[in-house]
């Protein structure tokens, strides 16, 4: 059976890596969370103090980008697959505010998105993958059978994060989750190189009033619609 590049793109904290993860473990394909490789890298930026009082030393990231090494590890008692930055688990450390508050700026790098993009399209020459982030469809993998725009309003978004972070146990309101999101949104959207937006081509999905659930079923929907035409008529 022939398989496809699934793209998914979208505003972050709409519930992204979530869809992606369902889908490819529906299809058995390798799910790959872009989202995730730019956070470390911004972890990697912390930890070497090359962000601090006086901003983002971006030429010192640049020159450091060489002595990262990225890796998905899946974990043996729960299955779940998990960034590995320079052999060290990192999965909780990327997922806090710190790291949010700090990955919009390191992302619009072009050195940091040459690297980490180069390293995405060898992870999908094979096809079977389902990969989210933010300029998939568009920079990654323009020829992607099938591309996803998730989207869903601010206050939404803000909530589901808060909720997820205070969850974990992380201190943080509302506000901080929302403007922390209204930040990114505004850098994601109008930085230089491969600013987030919707490919021509793809399907926008606005889950702001939709169920888990219902966002799974619709969009699996899409997905065995698109295996169809490409069996009946394979590029």
């Amino acid at each position: 059976m022939s398989k496809i590049i699934i793209a998914v793109d979208g505003y972050s904290s709409t519930g992204k890596s979530t869809i992606a993860k369902a889908l490819a473990k529906e299809l058995g394909y390798i799910y790959v969370d872009t989202g995730a490789m730019y956070r470390a890298v911004a972890l990697h930026a912390l930890k070497k103090g090359y962000i601090g009082v006086e901003g983002l030393q971006k030429e010192a990231l640049i020159d450091s980008l060489s002595a990262v090494e990225l890796r998905f590890e899946k974990q043996e008692t729960t299955g779940a697959v998990e960034m590995h930055l320079n052999q060290e688990n990192v999965e909780q450390e990327i997922r806090g505010l710190q790291v949010s508050n700090y990955v919009s700026e390191v992302a619009a790098i072009p050195e940091v998105r040459r690297f980490l993009v180069e390293q995405q399209q060898q992870m999908g020459s094979a096809k079977g993958i389902v990969m989210d982030g933010r300029d998939i469809g568009t920079v990654v993998f323009p020829e992607a059978e099938l591309k996803l725009f998730v989207t869903a309003s601010p206050e939404v978004r803000a909530k589901r994060r808060f909720q997820e972070m205070k969850a974990k146990g992380q201190e943080v309101t509302y506000d901080q989750v929302l403007q922390n999101i209204l930040k990114r949104d505004h850098l994601d959207t109008t930085r230089t190189v491969s600013p987030l937006k919707k490919a021509v081509d793809a399907i926008e999905i606005d889950n702001s009033k939709m169920s888990e659930q219902e966002q799974f079923d619709k969009i699996l929907k899409l997905v065995q619609d698109c295996l169809k035409a490409e069996k009946e008529d394979p590029r």
